[in-house]
C-alpha cells in the first residue's frame, strides 16, 4: 500500500531580530491511508508547526511534503485542520456554521446541505440545526466543528489539541466520539497532543519529538486499538501502562 502523505527531510527555520531559529529538523515520515498518528513532545518543539506545514499554511525551509505523490505548495481542501478552539460564529446557526467551509469553496448546493443535515443527525445534533453556538455544550460545539471540516471531504485530517478546551470528563467522552466518527469516515489523521494517555488510546502510532529543533526521537506502534477498540476501553488494557511509562520516560529524559 502506498503512503498517502510523505515528508522527506523537512526542516523549518524562522528568521527573527535575534537571528535564525531552527524549529524543525530533518523530519521524515510516511503516513498510510486510514492511519491515526499522535504526536507528543515538549512545549515549543514544533508539533503544531508541523501541522501548519502539512496544511500548506507554511512552507518548509528544506525538504518536501507530498500528498498522494503531489508536493503540497499551499492550502488545499484535501487537508482538513481542526484547531484548539471550535471557532464557530456565534451569530450563525449550527447548520450555517457546519456549512461554512462549503460556502468558502462555493459548494453550498442543495445536495450538500442535505448531506450536512444528515451528518448532524448521525452525530447526535439532529434537532439543533436552528440553535446557536452559545446554546450548545463544549462537546457539541466540537462536533459541529468536526462536521464542518468533514463536509469538505479532506483526505487527511489534522487535529491540534482539539479537546484541550474541555474539562477532563468531557474531554474523554468527546475524544471517544471523534475517534469513532473519524474511523467510520475512514480518515487519515495526525493529532498533536500534550496528553500521553490521549495519544496512546486514540492512535495506531505515537511519535515522540525532541525539544527544539523538533526531530522524531522515537515511534511506537500501538496495538491496543487494532480491533477498533474504543479509546476509553483501550485505557483499561494491561498494555496501556507499558506504553505510557515508556513514552513518559522518553519525554522526560535528556537527549
Amino acid at each position: 500500500m502506498r503512503a498517502i502523505l510523505e515528508l522527506e527531510n523537512v526542516s523549518l527555520s524562522y528568521h527573527t531580530l535575534e537571528g535564525e531559529i531552527l524549529a524543525l529538523q530533518d523530519i521524515n515520515l510516511q503516513v498510510m491511508p486510514e492511519e491515526f498518528i499522535s504526536i507528543v513532545g515538549p512545549s515549543g518543539c514544533g508539533k503544531s508547526t508541523l501541522l501548519s506545514l502539512i496544511a500548506g499554511l507554511l512552507k518548509p525551509s528544506k525538504g518536501t511534503i507530498r500528498l498522494d505523490g503531489v508536493p503540497i505548495t499551499g492550502t488545499t481542501q484535501q487537508v482538513g485542520y481542526m484547531l484548539q478552539q471550535d471557532y464557530l460564529f456565534e451569530w450563525r446557526t449550527i447548520l450555517d456554521n457546519a456549512l461554512l467551509g462549503l460556502e468558502v469553496l462555493r459548494k453550498r448546493t442543495p445536495e450538500n446541505i442535505e448531506k450536512v443535515k444528515q451528518m448532524l443527525v448521525d452525530y447526535g445534533l439532529g434537532g439543533f440545526e436552528k440553535y446557536y453556538p452559545q446554546q450548545l455544550s463544549g462537546g457539541m460545539r466540537q462536533r459541529v466543528a468536526l462536521i464542518r471540516t468533514l463536509a469538505m471531504e479532506p483526505k487527511v485530517f489534522l487535529l491540534d489539541e482539539p479537546f484541550s478546551a474541555l474539562d477532563y470528563q468531557n474531554r474523554l467522552a468527546v475524544g471517544a466520539e471523534v475517534v469513532k466518527i473519524l474511523r467510520e469516515q475512514k480518515k487519515t489523521v495526525i493529532m498533536v497532543t500534550h496528553d500521553i494517555p490521549e495519544a496512546i488510546s486514540m492512535a495506531n502510532r505515537v511519535l515522540v519529538f525532541t525539544k527544539r529543533p523538533g526531530r522524531i526521537k522515537s515511534e511506537h506502534i500501538v496495538t491496543l486499538n487494532a480491533n477498533g477498540c474504543n479509546p476509553l476501553a483501550c485505557r483499561e488494557s494491561p498494555e496501556f501502562s507499558r506504553y505510557y511509562t515508556k513514552i513518559w520516560k522518553e519525554l522526560n529524559s535528556d537527549e
